[in-house]
Protein backbone atom coordinates (compact mmCIF):
# COMPACT_ATOMS: atom_id res chain seq x y z
CA UNK A 1 0.00 0.00 0.00
CA UNK A 2 1.33 3.70 -1.14
CA UNK A 3 0.61 6.44 1.28
CA UNK A 4 1.61 9.72 -0.25
CA UNK A 5 1.61 13.31 1.06
CA UNK A 6 1.11 16.63 -0.69
CA UNK A 7 4.22 18.44 0.17
CA UNK A 8 3.80 22.48 -0.90
CA UNK A 9 6.67 23.47 -2.06
CA UNK A 10 7.93 26.62 0.31
CA UNK A 11 11.29 26.92 -1.32
CA UNK A 12 13.24 27.00 1.85
CA UNK A 13 16.84 27.60 1.71
CA UNK A 14 19.14 24.70 2.52
CA UNK A 15 17.04 22.16 2.00
CA UNK A 16 13.68 22.20 0.93
CA UNK A 17 10.95 19.27 1.44
CA UNK A 18 9.06 18.18 -1.93
CA UNK A 19 7.71 14.81 -1.29
CA UNK A 20 7.30 12.47 1.37
CA UNK A 21 5.43 8.94 1.48
CA UNK A 22 5.39 5.94 2.89
CA UNK A 23 5.02 1.89 1.06
CA UNK A 24 4.60 -1.83 1.68
CA UNK A 25 5.60 -3.04 -1.65
CA UNK A 26 4.38 -6.53 -2.96
CA UNK A 27 6.51 -9.22 -3.82
CA UNK A 28 9.32 -7.91 -6.93
CA UNK A 29 7.59 -4.48 -6.92
CA UNK A 30 10.10 -2.05 -8.80
CA UNK A 31 11.07 1.12 -10.13
CA UNK A 32 13.20 2.58 -12.98
CA UNK A 33 15.73 2.52 -14.13
CA UNK A 34 14.56 5.77 -13.71
CA UNK A 35 16.32 9.62 -12.95
CA UNK A 36 14.78 12.14 -10.08
CA UNK A 37 15.49 16.10 -10.29
CA UNK A 38 15.92 16.38 -6.40
CA UNK A 39 17.63 14.27 -3.35
CA UNK A 40 14.88 11.35 -2.67
CA UNK A 41 15.93 8.95 0.62
CA UNK A 42 14.27 6.08 1.25
CA UNK A 43 14.99 3.90 4.65
CA UNK A 44 13.67 0.71 5.11
CA UNK A 45 12.01 -0.20 8.16
CA UNK A 46 11.64 -4.02 7.35
CA UNK A 47 12.13 -6.31 4.65
CA UNK A 48 14.41 -6.65 1.68
CA UNK A 49 15.39 -5.46 -1.91
CA UNK A 50 18.20 -4.22 -4.22
CA UNK A 51 18.97 -0.72 -4.92
CA UNK A 52 20.84 -0.28 -8.22
CA UNK A 53 23.30 3.10 -8.55
CA UNK A 54 25.97 3.83 -11.09
CA UNK A 55 25.28 0.62 -12.66
CA UNK A 56 26.21 -0.91 -9.19
CA UNK A 57 23.91 -3.27 -7.11
CA UNK A 58 23.41 -3.09 -3.74
CA UNK A 59 21.30 -5.80 -1.62
CA UNK A 60 19.03 -3.70 1.07
CA UNK A 61 17.77 -4.07 4.52
CA UNK A 62 16.63 -3.32 7.24
CA UNK A 63 17.88 -0.26 8.94
CA UNK A 64 19.55 0.55 5.18
CA UNK A 65 18.67 4.51 4.06
CA UNK A 66 19.32 4.08 -0.39
CA UNK A 67 20.56 7.71 -1.63
CA UNK A 68 19.12 8.82 -4.95
CA UNK A 69 20.72 11.57 -6.12
CA UNK A 70 19.40 14.28 -8.58
CA UNK A 71 19.61 13.55 -12.46
CA UNK A 72 21.45 10.26 -11.27
CA UNK A 73 19.86 7.15 -13.12
CA UNK A 74 18.71 4.13 -10.26
CA UNK A 75 16.82 1.10 -10.14
CA UNK A 76 15.44 -0.66 -6.94
CA UNK A 77 13.22 -3.44 -6.70
CA UNK A 78 11.61 -5.54 -4.12
CA UNK A 79 12.76 -8.93 -2.66
CA UNK A 80 10.21 -11.91 -4.34
CA UNK A 81 9.79 -13.24 -0.36
CA UNK A 82 9.99 -10.68 1.86
CA UNK A 83 9.02 -7.20 0.17
CA UNK A 84 10.66 -4.01 1.89
CA UNK A 85 8.43 -1.65 3.36
CA UNK A 86 9.61 1.77 3.23
CA UNK A 87 9.42 5.64 4.28
CA UNK A 88 10.83 8.10 2.05
CA UNK A 89 11.64 11.80 1.79
CA UNK A 90 12.73 13.91 -1.31
CA UNK A 91 14.21 17.71 -1.14
CA UNK A 92 15.71 19.99 -3.15
CA UNK A 93 19.07 21.61 -1.95
CA UNK A 94 20.85 24.72 -2.48
CA UNK A 95 23.61 23.60 0.29
CA UNK A 96 26.28 20.52 0.15
CA UNK A 97 24.47 17.47 1.36
CA UNK A 98 26.52 15.55 4.48
CA UNK A 99 29.42 13.40 3.03
CA UNK A 100 27.58 9.58 4.06
CA UNK A 101 25.23 11.24 1.18
CA UNK A 102 27.95 10.36 -1.18
CA UNK A 103 27.24 6.40 -0.15
CA UNK A 104 24.76 4.75 -2.20
CA UNK A 105 23.80 2.75 1.16
CA UNK A 106 23.32 4.16 4.63
CA UNK A 107 22.91 1.81 7.09
CA UNK A 108 21.43 3.72 9.94
CA UNK A 109 18.94 2.13 12.47
CA UNK A 110 19.17 5.31 14.47
CA UNK A 111 17.31 7.07 12.22
CA UNK A 112 14.69 5.33 11.87
CA UNK A 113 12.39 7.08 14.69
CA UNK A 114 13.35 10.20 12.53
CA UNK A 115 11.59 8.43 9.09
CA UNK A 116 9.07 7.11 11.86
CA UNK A 117 8.33 10.64 13.42
CA UNK A 118 7.59 12.08 10.28
CA UNK A 119 5.02 10.19 9.26
CA UNK A 120 2.86 12.62 11.72
CA UNK A 121 2.95 15.12 8.92
CA UNK A 122 -0.35 13.37 7.71
CA UNK A 123 -2.22 15.09 10.36
CA UNK A 124 -0.78 18.16 9.59
CA UNK A 125 -1.71 20.87 6.91
CA UNK A 126 -0.28 24.29 7.45
CA UNK A 127 2.76 23.35 9.00
CA UNK A 128 3.77 19.79 7.08
CA UNK A 129 6.57 21.80 5.31
CA UNK A 130 8.34 23.62 8.04
CA UNK A 131 7.88 20.23 10.05
CA UNK A 132 9.35 17.81 7.42
CA UNK A 133 12.38 20.60 6.46
CA UNK A 134 12.99 20.14 10.68
CA UNK A 135 13.07 16.61 10.56
CA UNK A 136 15.62 16.62 7.53
CA UNK A 137 18.06 18.83 9.94
CA UNK A 138 17.46 15.81 12.24
CA UNK A 139 18.15 13.43 9.71
CA UNK A 140 21.15 14.96 8.67
CA UNK A 141 22.52 15.87 12.05
CA UNK A 142 22.49 11.81 13.28
CA UNK A 143 24.19 11.09 10.42
CA UNK A 144 26.97 13.61 10.92
CA UNK A 145 27.33 12.16 13.86
CA UNK A 146 27.50 8.34 13.08
CA UNK A 147 30.29 6.86 11.25
CA UNK A 148 32.49 10.34 11.45
CA UNK A 149 35.74 10.95 13.45
CA UNK A 150 35.16 13.63 15.98
CA UNK A 151 36.23 17.35 15.43
CA UNK A 152 39.93 17.14 16.34
CA UNK A 153 41.00 19.17 20.11
CA UNK A 154 42.58 22.03 18.16
CA UNK A 155 39.84 22.90 15.86
CA UNK A 156 37.42 22.40 19.06
CA UNK A 157 39.76 25.24 20.55
CA UNK A 158 39.65 27.49 18.01
CA UNK A 159 35.68 27.52 17.85
CA UNK A 160 35.67 27.83 21.23
CA UNK A 161 38.15 31.37 21.71
CA UNK A 162 36.93 32.92 18.97
CA UNK A 163 33.39 32.64 20.26
CA UNK A 164 34.36 33.20 24.01
CA UNK A 165 37.40 35.68 23.66
CA UNK A 166 35.22 38.42 24.88
CA UNK A 167 34.55 36.58 28.31
CA UNK A 168 37.18 36.03 31.14
CA UNK A 169 38.46 32.41 29.40
CA UNK A 170 41.88 31.17 30.36
CA UNK A 171 43.93 28.20 28.80
CA UNK A 172 43.16 26.12 31.89
CA UNK A 173 39.11 26.67 31.56
CA UNK A 174 39.54 25.89 27.28
CA UNK A 175 41.63 22.62 28.33
CA UNK A 176 38.66 21.62 31.00
CA UNK A 177 36.45 22.01 28.45
CA UNK A 178 37.97 19.75 25.91
CA UNK A 179 38.53 17.06 28.54
CA UNK A 180 42.38 17.60 28.85
CA UNK A 181 44.98 18.64 30.95
CA UNK A 182 46.75 21.78 30.32
CA UNK A 183 50.51 20.96 29.61
CA UNK A 184 49.20 18.01 26.87
CA UNK A 185 46.63 20.61 25.32
CA UNK A 186 49.26 23.30 25.33
CA UNK A 187 51.82 21.05 23.20
CA UNK A 188 49.23 19.78 20.63
CA UNK A 189 48.05 23.17 19.69
CA UNK A 190 51.31 25.08 19.18
CA UNK A 191 52.51 21.87 17.40
CA UNK A 192 49.14 22.92 15.19
CA UNK A 193 49.13 26.41 15.32
CA UNK A 194 53.01 27.27 15.70
CA UNK A 195 52.32 30.06 19.24
CA UNK A 196 50.55 28.56 22.36
CA UNK A 197 47.00 29.47 23.59
CA UNK A 198 48.05 31.83 25.71
CA UNK A 199 49.81 33.86 22.82
CA UNK A 200 46.87 33.15 20.36
CA UNK A 201 44.52 34.12 22.39
CA UNK A 202 45.85 37.53 23.43
CA UNK A 203 46.54 37.83 19.92
CA UNK A 204 42.83 37.97 18.99
CA UNK A 205 41.80 39.97 21.93
CA UNK A 206 44.45 42.77 20.82
CA UNK A 207 43.96 42.42 17.27
CA UNK A 208 39.89 42.61 17.98
CA UNK A 209 40.47 45.85 20.22
CA UNK A 210 42.83 47.42 17.73
CA UNK A 211 39.88 47.04 15.02
CA UNK A 212 37.45 48.61 17.64
CA UNK A 213 39.84 51.49 18.11
CA UNK A 214 40.73 52.24 14.67
CA UNK A 215 37.74 50.86 12.60
CA UNK A 216 34.47 51.93 14.68
CA UNK A 217 35.79 54.79 16.87
CA UNK A 218 35.29 53.01 20.00
CA UNK A 219 37.22 54.32 23.50
CA UNK A 220 39.81 52.25 25.09
CA UNK A 221 37.93 51.26 27.66
CA UNK A 222 35.16 50.27 25.65
CA UNK A 223 37.46 48.30 23.69
CA UNK A 224 39.24 46.24 26.43
CA UNK A 225 35.67 45.28 28.52
CA UNK A 226 34.50 44.10 24.44
CA UNK A 227 37.67 41.96 24.12
CA UNK A 228 38.05 39.87 27.46
CA UNK A 229 39.45 42.96 29.17
CA UNK A 230 37.58 44.57 32.17
CA UNK A 231 40.32 46.32 34.11
CA UNK A 232 41.19 49.39 31.40
CA UNK A 233 44.90 49.67 33.49
CA UNK A 234 45.66 45.67 32.72
CA UNK A 235 44.22 46.76 29.13
CA UNK A 236 46.64 49.31 28.39
CA UNK A 237 49.76 47.92 29.71
CA UNK A 238 49.10 44.59 27.26
CA UNK A 239 47.71 46.48 24.59
CA UNK A 240 51.47 48.89 24.75
CA UNK A 241 53.76 45.51 25.53
CA UNK A 242 52.12 43.85 21.77
CA UNK A 243 51.79 47.23 19.75
CA UNK A 244 54.19 49.59 21.58
CA UNK A 245 51.76 52.12 21.33
CA UNK A 246 48.95 53.06 24.26
CA UNK A 247 45.19 52.10 23.32
CA UNK A 248 44.49 56.05 22.64
CA UNK A 249 47.67 56.74 20.36
CA UNK A 250 47.40 53.86 18.61
CA UNK A 251 43.90 55.14 17.97
CA UNK A 252 45.06 58.59 17.01
CA UNK A 253 48.24 56.94 14.80
CA UNK A 254 46.08 54.02 12.75
CA UNK A 255 42.37 55.42 13.03
CA UNK A 256 40.50 55.57 9.46
CA UNK A 257 39.91 59.16 8.41
CA UNK A 258 35.77 59.42 8.23
CA UNK A 259 34.69 59.72 4.76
Amino acid sequence: MVKTEIVIDQHYKEYNPVQFGSESCKPGHSFGPGIRTHWLLHYVVYGFGTFVRNGASHPVKPGDIFVIPPYEETYYEADQKNPWRYIWIGFTAQEAVPPPLENPIIHSPQTGTVFEDMLRCGKMENGRSAFLCAKIWELFSILLEEGQPSADYVEKALSYINAEYINDITVEQIAAKLGLNRSYFSGIFKERMGISPQKYLINLRLGRAAELLTVYGESPSTAGLSVGYPDIYHFSKIFKRHFGLSPRNYQLLYSRPKE
